[in-house]
């Protein structure tokens, strides 16, 4: 099973079991393409200054993902962007936590095929074309 068929098949909803799918995604799209932060180039800057940067890039990488904690992703996101993922989606701050750390490093991962983080508009058109692929949308 691919990463698209698992990801619409239940794995997004396994790790956010109270969630709603396209709400877990378009959080997950937000925290990846939020301008505020500085998109994806940013996220990997927070992982870095968090002491995650061997995590993030080994997700980014072509190697195998390094697995990260709730804990762990709590303390690079912050516990505001949990706080607002955890409402947008609709479970509690520590099924957000769960939920980021099993699907982010998957997901940047099929993000960066090459190994290197893309332009932006490169990743803004990859993620819609994953979200498309993955809802109908």
């Amino acid at each position: 099973m691919g990463f698209l068929d698992e990801l619409a098949g239940g794995f997004a909803g396994k790790l956010f079991s109270g969630g709603d799918k396209n709400k877990i995604f378009e959080s997950i799209i937000g925290l990846i393409n939020n301008p505020q932060t500085g998109g994806l180039s940013g996220l990997v800057q927070m992982f870095k200054d968090k002491g995650l940067g061997d995590a993030m890039s080994s997700w980014i990488s072509t190697g195998k993902n390094l697995p990260v904690s709730a804990d762990q992703i709590k303390q690079a996101l912050g516990s505001d962007q949990i706080q607002q993922i955890s409402n947008n989606v609709g479970v509690s701050q520590d099924e957000a936590s769960t939920g980021l750390a099993g699907l982010l490093p998957e997901i940047i991962d099929k993000l960066t095929p090459d190994g290197k983080v893309p332009e932006s508009d490169m990743l803004a058109q990859g993620l819609n074309m994953l979200k498309g692929k993955l809802f109908g949308g």
